[in-house]
């Protein structure tokens, strides 16, 4: 068996910016934290925005051909109308930083969190966000377009609308379900509107969205149908309606999603995946207790390249551990779903590249910074910076192209 990846296939690793920037004080993420509403607050997280060059110094070690990483809406429109230069430039800087180290910039626009002024006077909800957000994309694209070589509009954006529409456990707090199918046509044509946008000012540019598309399999009939809805719900409600404007189709995969039902258990607590008696199977040797699956890497990517037919890009794929920096756990996970990216690849599905998350540990949403889920080890106190175990393995893979074995 062949191990070796096509040539010119990008291998990355991935980083948002709330979760690793710190100080993002004009977002909506950072008021939901002060509140209490989650179980630790960002502040200067990993410091990224003042340190960016010396972390460039470790991408550019680990030898990456792509980084993803994304822009902090609210650094530059932090007041409505008003773009912040300054955050531009510094934006600017650390793209162009990337760059001269010959790394390519896959840039995410919406990571989950939206300015403080958005989300108070509008919301996706609102059907005038469709104008906001797209005029935010296109000053991106205008000011920074010439440094970013992939866009990706949106990152998992069922994530934060089911959270933040239905469960109420993300900005902005609703649990209503009219709301939240306005916020999913309205965010659909922001992503249509902002896809134009993009391809006016640069026509060849790439441009996506990414998708949550963990693998979800029952032993009961009537919970098999329940993972069609699922499936409809977490990929072809919006996937649907912005299908026709798609350059690559972004995939990020962690885990299998095993459902269940338990009748003691009816209850809405999306943050331990209990959905009113609907639970998932979980793995207590995880610390949050997810279930690793490296088949359904394949079946997700067979998947999503039948219906979509547009090339594939392993956007995100990671391992959360509480390890220190011998962390086999991570290297076995990467050369496990390689294994299935490789064959997919040998069947004839276009995949353009791997992101690996993340490229250090950060800020994990709701559960704080207790997921590591890094290449490298954050040590919180100090912030210093220590390459785990796995940072070698898959150096060694990237410069091999390919997996052993």
């Amino acid at each position: 068996m062949n191990n070796k990846f096509p040539t010119g296939f990008l291998w990355g690793v991935a980083a948002s910016s709330y979760q690793i920037e710190g100080n993002n004080a004009n977002s909506d993420w950072w008021e939901w934290e002060k509140a209490g509403k989650a179980d630790d607050q960002s502040g200067i997280a990993c410091d990224y925005w003042n340190r960016y060059k010396s972390d460039h110094d470790l991408i550019q070690e680990l030898g990456v051909k792509v980084f993803r990483s994304s822009i902090e809406w609210s650094r530059i429109e932090p007041e409505e109308g008003v773009f912040s230069q300054e955050a531009i430039q510094h934006y600017r800087e650390i793209f162009q930083d990337l760059k001269n180290r010959g790394i390519k910039t896959q840039i995410t626009l919406w990571w989950w969190t939206s300015p403080i002024w958005f989300q108070k006077n509008y919301g996706f909800q609102n059907k005038k966000s469709v104008a906001i957000f797209s005029r935010y994309a296109e000053t991106v694209a205008r000011e920074l377009g010439d440094l970013i070589d992939i866009y990706t509009i949106l990152n998992e954006p069922m994530v934060p609308l089911g959270q933040g529409f239905l469960a109420g456990a993300f900005p902005p707090g609703y649990v209503n379900p009219f709301k939240f199918w306005r916020a999913v046509n309205n965010l659909a044509k922001a992503y249509i509107e902002s896809y134009k946008k993009i391809h006016a000012i640069k026509s060849d540019a790439q441009v996506g969205i990414s998708y949550l598309y963990n693998w979800y399999e029952s032993n009961n009939w009537l919970l098999k149908i329940l993972n069609r809805i699922l499936k409809w719900y977490r990929i072809d409600l919006l996937g649907n309606k912005i299908k026709d404007y798609q350059d690559y189709f972004g995939l990020n995969y962690y885990r299998l999603g095993k459902i269940e039902f338990n009748w003691r258990n009816i209850r809405l607590d999306s943050k331990n995946q209990i959905y009113f008696g609907f639970t998932v199977v979980t793995n207590k040797h995880n610390i949050m207790n997810w279930v690793a699956y490296p088949e359904g890497m394949e079946k997700a990517i067979k998947q999503a390249y039948e219906k979509y037919k547009v090339p594939i890009f392993i956007t995100e794929n990671g391992v959360p551990t509480d390890k220190g920096l011998d962390d086999n756990e991570r290297i076995d996970f990467i050369n496990n779903h390689l294994k299935f990216i490789k064959k997919v690849i040998d069947d004839g599905v276009e995949v353009q590249g791997y992101n690996f998350w993340s490229l250090f540990d950060n800020l994990e949403w709701l559960y704080g910074y207790k997921p590591r889920f890094g290449l490298i080890e954050i040590d919180y106190k100090t912030l210093e910076r220590k390459p785990r175990k796995s940072f070698y393995i898959y150096k060694e893979i990237i410069e091999n192209n390919g997996i052993k074995g």
